[in-house]
Parts: C-alpha cells; structure tokens; sequence
C-alpha cells in the first residue's frame, strides 16, 4: 500500500511498520513499561461520547484558528519527536515541509538530524524549537540564540525528562540503554535493504548539538551523558524566559499548580503531556486534566495538549474540552516512515478531513463552536 492510500492513521502506521526494522518502529511506537500510559491516551479520548446539536446549518465550515495569537489553517502543531532521520532521509527537514505546506507550526526537536537553518530556509512558515536543557546550559543557550536569529517563533520547554523512562522494546532491540544491537536486531537489519541503503549506511546525527561541541566530541555520547538532567527545576525555566524574547511554552504540565506557576513566571502558555507514555507508566493523560487547568487558566494562556491523538475527532474534543490546539507526535512520525514528506501531508489531509466532518456531525461551524456540553459526562 502507499502512502496515499491509507485511509486512516492507523493504516499509515502499518505502511511504516512494513517500511522501517523492528528496532526503529519499536521506538516510534513503544511506550515505557508495561504501556499502561501509552494506551490510556488512546482510552481517554475514546472514553469521551459525543452528543453534538442537530438541526444547525453546517453548510459553510471552517477550520482555520489561531495558536499562540496567529493564524493557523487546522488547529494542531506538527509535534517535535527524536530520531526522524532514522525513519526517513532527512525526516525532520520533510516533517517541516509537510506543515509549511499545511499552514500549521512544525515544532523542531533539539535533537532533530537536520539543521534549524536549513529547516527554516527549506521550511517557511510557523517554526517552533522544542529545547531539552541539557546539563552544559551552554549548550542549549547557544541553540536558541541560532533559533532566534533563524527566525522560530516559539520556544516549547520540555519539563519531563529528569531521567530517561524504562521503554523496554528498546531495550529487548538494544537500542536502549547503551547502543548494543541484537543479533536478531541485525538480521532484521538485513531483512530491510531499501532502509540500509538510503539511511542505514549514513548514521544521522544530532546535527544542531554537534554544531556547538569541540571538534572530536562525539555527539551521540554527548547527548547520551547530558540530555538527561535532574536538577532542571523553575529557576531554569525563569532563566530561559529572560533569555529568549518571544512566545514560550512549558511541556509536560499536568497539574494545576504547575500550569498556574508556569503562568507566573510569563510563559504564554503550556503543553499537557505525559509524553506520549514514554515516561512515567500509569500517569494520567493530557486530555483527562484538561478540563480542571482549562478552568484554572481561565484563557489566560495557551494551552495545548498531545497524547494518543490519532482521528480528527480527537482534536475536536480536545477543543471542546478547553485546549487551543493539539501536538501531533507520533501521527506525523507514522506519515514521514510511511512515505516522507507525503505520508506526513498524508497524515495531516486525513486529520483535517475527520476534523471537518465531526464539525458539521457535531452542529459546530467553526472550531470555536466547539464545548464542553457536546461531550457527555464520564
């Protein structure tokens, strides 16, 4: 089947399961531990029943919003996830392209394998950088000054990564947590020649690090030893405020005290996400404390949610219940394995057209007509 075939997202994720090695689908798929969290962010939203008005004239719909204060032609930002250009060659800048082309944000991994200036050359548009602080704060202050002077619109803080979660598929595939193949691994390697040849024999790299390390330093140590730093804590994030002048957001909220405190230091807004189950297991999900920080932020801020969204109804619900607009993680990663660029415009058409048709099925012209009382209680 090719990309522009699937007729769901589902679909697409099997086009990549086919596409890429076990080791590679395994990290874009898996979750940590048992994956209780990994399937309970699917769960919550198919938890959520609709009981949408009728009789409302729904022939003219639109489903262009704004995010963060600009406009955007879907309510969702094509979410930042790692190791693209092991799914693709050169997957982050082909992520980038697809949302450009879409009229949506595309948010860049810290550790994307393609420059941010090749990406906001190659990538006009919406650009936001999704900064993990490493240990040598150097480091990560350097990235956002080449952002800024790039040209990225929005810093997205990532808050929930003091320590590596336990994803056991990685672990079986020797991927995780020191680089040490399987035997199995390899044969399955080998088993995929299209993915050998055009990524396998060109090892990616963290390129926008690599970039800021001494000549000889080998970056995927570097990132290995320092991307992981528990003692990142508020006064770290009030420091990245004074730093970067423009829109900033805190990702991994899932408390009202954290959102409210978030706002108090100035951010413009926050990202509810468990991200997407590769952490903590058993954790709630994003769209389950939606509703209680909706309330507490009173439209104060930006609030965005990722997390187990894979049909277009999902984004209307997540609407309804009080966020701006969603992160599309591992939807538009299914889409750049499945067919690159293709796949991941693929995966974005597909959203968009189940966005549009809950709208008119629902009563709702507009996104903005999206509430609450459309879903019904638990």
């Amino acid at each position: 089947m090719h990309c522009q075939d699937a007729i769901n997202i589902g679909e697409l994720r099997e086009i990549a399961r086919r596409n890429l090695p076990r080791f590679v689908f395994d990290y874009i798929d898996g979750g940590a531990e048992d994956e209780l969290t990994l399937r309970r962010n699917r769960e919550a939203f198919q938890r959520a029943c609709w009981r949408g008005r009728t009789l409302v004239d729904v022939s003219r719909r639109t489903l262009a919003t704004r995010l963060l204060g600009a406009p955007s032609a879907l309510p969702v930002v094509v979410g930042p996830t790692a190791l693209n250009g092991l799914f693709w060659r050169d997957g982050d800048l082909e992520l980038a392209r697809a949302a450009s082309a879409a009229g949506v944000p595309f948010t860049m991994s810290t550790v994307s394998m393609n420059l941010l200036e090749d990406i906001a050359r190659e990538a006009p548009g919406r650009l936001w950088l999704q900064a993990y602080v490493f240990r040598e704060r150097a480091i990560t202050d350097a990235i956002l000054r080449r952002a800024e002077a790039a040209g990225f619109e929005c810093v997205v803080l990532t808050s929930d990564f003091p320590v590596p979660g336990k994803r056991e598929r990685d672990w079986r595939s020797g991927l995780l947590p020191r680089q040490k193949f399987t035997l199995a691994t390899w044969l399955d390697i080998f088993m995929h020649p299209r993915w050998m040849m055009t990524i396998g024999r060109r090892r990616p790299r963290f390129v926008n690090v690599r970039r800021e390390l001494p000549a000889g330093q080998d970056v995927n140590a570097f990132v290995g030893h320092n991307m992981f730093d528990p003692s990142f804590d508020w006064d770290d994030v009030r420091r990245f405020r004074d730093l970067w002048p423009r829109k900033m957001l805190l990702k991994g909220v899932l408390r009202v005290d954290d959102a409210e405190r978030a706002l108090a230091i100035g951010l413009d807004g926050i990202v509810l996400s468990n991200h997407g189950g590769r952490q903590l297991d058993n954790a709630v999900t994003g769209f389950e404390v939606l509703p209680e920080i909706a309330r507490a932020v009173g439209g104060r801020a930006s609030i965005l949610i990722d997390g187990g969204i894979r049909r277009g109804g999902d984004i209307a619900k997540a609407l309804a219940m009080g966020a701006e607009g969603v992160h599309l993680g591992r939807a538009c990663a299914y889409g750049v394995a499945a067919g690159g660029r293709a796949g991941v415009a693929r995966a974005i058409e597909i959203l968009a057209d189940e966005f549009d048709r809950t709208l008119a099925l629902t009563g709702c012209p507009d996104p903005a007509a999206l509430t609450a009382d459309l879903l019904a209680p638990a």
